[in-house]
């Protein structure tokens, strides 16, 4: 449910009106009541409740620590902020991958207790039975496919993927699948723009880019990256709006000086 309890001006039929139109998408993550609202007010089109929380927000290393309780508690913060765009919601490490049914009931918890929109699971045919059985009862997903965060010590590195012509045909193939399963939208992560551009077009639904490329039906980023409040991640594909960290650290150093020479609170700040 949205801040006033209507239909969100964002749906997955909406989604699919954009890319039929040739209309871009803008995807962006929150993790929060407050930035949710800044993020929905500025004219996104979809909130991702990105399991990267688990490193923007409690610095672990890899995405794989953050629980379903975490991800629950994220996703129902910024539901509290959201009125128009739709909000997907990531299914964690180890709430989906190897077992169908504990895929449907981690799908229908975070569903029923977050109320967002649908939910993202990364991977291709090793996951399909988990994505046909969440969409059978009718839980809308996101594919997510290219490097997958949370296969990350199976690849051992973060780099482009999908750069072989095995792996590249591959990939076309789980995205067809995803597709023809059901899924309302693919994220393509690390790979070549070339291939996105194949992907796309081959594609009715719509593809949604990180590191892949001007050629997919929309983009998404990590909010805190995009904003500079994270300055040690400076990967290619990152374009930075904002230098937030600079900002901050300055406004929190004129605060502390201002408390230690007496100058706050002054005679106007009292009661």
């Amino acid at each position: 449910m949205s801040v006033e309890g209507k239909q969100r001006v964002i749906t997955t039929h909406k989604l699919l009106e954009m890319k039929v139109k040739g209309e871009k998408i803008a995807m962006l993550t929150a993790y929060d009541y407050t930035f949710a609202g800044i993020v929905d007010e500025a004219g996104i089109d979809i909130i991702l409740v990105g399991d990267s929380a688990a490193n923007v927000m409690a610095g672990h290393e890899t995405t794989l620590p953050i629980t379903i309780d975490q991800m629950i508690y994220h996703a129902q913060s910024v539901m509290r902020a959201v009125k128009n765009p739709l909000v997907v919601c990531d299914m964690p490490f180890g709430t989906y991958q190897g077992n169908p049914k504990e895929a449907v009931r981690s799908a229908i918890r975070i569903m029923k207790e977050s109320e967002v929109d649908a939910v993202k699971l990364e991977g291709g045919s090793e996951i399909m039975e988990s994505v046909e059985r969440i969409l059978s009862t009718g839980i809308p997903v996101m594919g997510h496919l290219g490097l997958t965060p949370q296969s990350i010590h199976k690849f051992g590195t973060y780099a482009v993927r999908a750069k072989e012509e095995a792996e590249a045909n591959k990939l076309i193939e789980d995205a067809l699948a995803l597709e023809r399963a059901g899924c309302f939208a693919i994220v393509l992560e690390k790979i070549p723009a070339a291939l996105a551009k194949r992907v796309s077009e081959a594609l009715k639904i719509p593809t949604i880019g990180i590191g892949a490329g001007p050629h997919c039906d929309g983009q998404v980023l990590v909010m805190h990256d995009m904003l500079g409040l994270n300055n040690s991640f400076s990967p290619r594909f990152l374009r930075r709006y904002a230098n937030l960290h600079e900002e901050s650290l300055n406004a929190i150093r004129n605060y502390v000086a201002d408390v230690k020479s007496c100058d706050f609170p002054n005679e106007k700040e009292a009661y």
